[in-house]
């Protein structure tokens, strides 16, 4: 593989990583200081980063909490930094959703919460009502991300069984003002979806979650199904009163990002063309479909003409068929390097913006024309690979994953690729 292409790829999605660095994005929307406390919650893989930059760009006394995943806290001054399990939740977490819950009680109409909102806050946050045990939130997140649900049916689903999303975190802070600075990790930028929306209400109900589980067939857990059914412990709704007063603001996307990575590949005389920041659908799919259009832009100009790098966002899902190892960004790449087998001119990146990409440390990975070819030379089908979801080990054979570490942002999946000559 090329490897200018490769750097040109890894420049772009730093780009994209950048146009969502923490203090950059909460430089330009902080709220107005209040006349008592101010307390800062937060929950992501992002959060502490975020955190740590909320207290450089605010000059007044502060205090609070917030949650991250294992591995990715960052030093901050006067904010508390806890670390809890993802993608399944742990005690770890049981125990950081009290500590937010404690941080924001005992609160004045005078003082404000700062909720620093970012991906991966779901699993983050495990608050079971009663009836429910953490065992049982396990169980129903294994076997949401096993579905190929996408976020927003998963999250809604999370959210009629927890004491802490939909709102719920926002509500306990009354009668303070709450200010959410969510960076977005979801198609469409909704911010109730991001993290399940601790601090921001949803308007969806108990019939529309029974819908959404008929729909998509997912066989969700006899415990959960009895919760539901009790009626008990329904999230709050949009127009009660006790958000009256609150705001919500997204200061991070996908959409923002892939706009910058568009203009540094036009400064670099490479045509760019954003298909969407909202891509859903099984990763395997929606990389039959990128490579349709790179075979087409590569043999036939159309519809874009070479070089041009073709990008796109949004999160995908991955139904587990198989027990290998991967997640939604190498299974795309793995489906689009079987569809761009010997077509020369072809190069791609996809990535998770947070740098972590499914079960193992990669971000992503890359591939080209001739990665199917060099799979099978070290022995691996990669079409069985795909129907095992073993993208990451395909890869990791012929090293072409992708490693950042965490990033510190989380602007869901970044998707970019190119098709032609790089300008001399």
């Amino acid at each position: 593989m090329d490897p200018r292409k490769k750097e040109f790829l890894s420049h772009l999605f730093h780009a994209a990583v950048e146009r969502a660095d923490p203090k950059r994005a909460l430089s330009e929307a902080l709220p107005e200081k209040p006349a008592g406390k101010t307390v800062v919650i937060g929950a992501g893989k992002g959060a502490a980063q975020l955190a740590a930059a909320f207290e450089d760009l605010w000059d007044a006394p502060l205090s609070g909490t917030v949650v991250t995943r294992y591995g990715y806290a960052s030093p901050c001054k006067t904010i508390k930094v806890l670390e809890a399990s993802h993608p399944v939740p742990d005690e770890a977490g049981l125990a950081a959703t009290k500590a937010l819950f404690e941080a924001v009680s005992g609160l004045t109409e005078d003082d404000l919460v700062v909720a620093l909102i970012c991906g991966g806050g779901s699993a983050l946050l495990p608050a079971p009502p009663d009836g429910l045990t953490l065992a049982d939130e396990q169980e129903l997140n294994q076997v949401l991300l096993a579905s190929g649900a996408p976020i927003g049916v998963m999250n809604a689903i999370r959210k009629h069984a927890s004491l802490i999303k939909g709102g719920r975190l926002a509500a306990a802070a009354w009668p303070a003002r709450v200010v959410s600075l969510v960076v977005s990790d979801v198609p469409g930028d909704d911010p109730c979806q991001v993290a399940s929306g601790p601090t921001v209400p949803d308007a969806l109900t108990m019939a529309d979650v029974r819908s959404m589980i008929a729909a998509h067939n997912i066989a969700l857990p006899e415990n959960i199904l009895q919760h539901f059914d009790s009626g008990r412990d329904l999230p709050p709704r949009p127009e009660d009163p006790v958000f009256a007063r609150n705001e919500v603001r997204v200061i991070a996307s996908a959409g923002l990002s892939l706009e910058a990575a568009a203009q540094m590949a036009r400064n670099a005389g490479v045509g760019a063309a954003i298909l969407s920041d909202a891509i859903e659908g099984e990763a395997r799919d929606v990389g039959l479909v990128h490579a349709a259009i790179a075979r087409e832009v590569a043999g036939r100009d159309r519809p874009f003409c070479k070089p041009v790098v073709i990008l796109s966002g949004g999160e995908t899902t991955v139904t587990l068929r198989g027990k290998g190892k991967g997640g939604r960004n190498t299974e795309f790449l793995l489906s689009l390097a079987a569809a761009i087998d010997g077509v020369d001119g072809i190069t791609a990146l996809s990535a998770d913006t947070d740098g972590i990409d499914g079960s193992q440390d990669n971000a992503g990975a890359f591939a080209g024309a001739g990665s199917a070819t060099q799979m099978r030379a070290q022995g691996i089908d990669p079409l069985v690979c795909l129907a095992s979801n073993d993208a990451w080990s395909a890869f990791n054979a012929i090293d072409e994953l992708f490693v950042t570490g965490p990033t510190g942002t989380n602007v869901n999946d970044f998707r970019a690729v190119f098709v032609g000559d790089l300008p001399a």
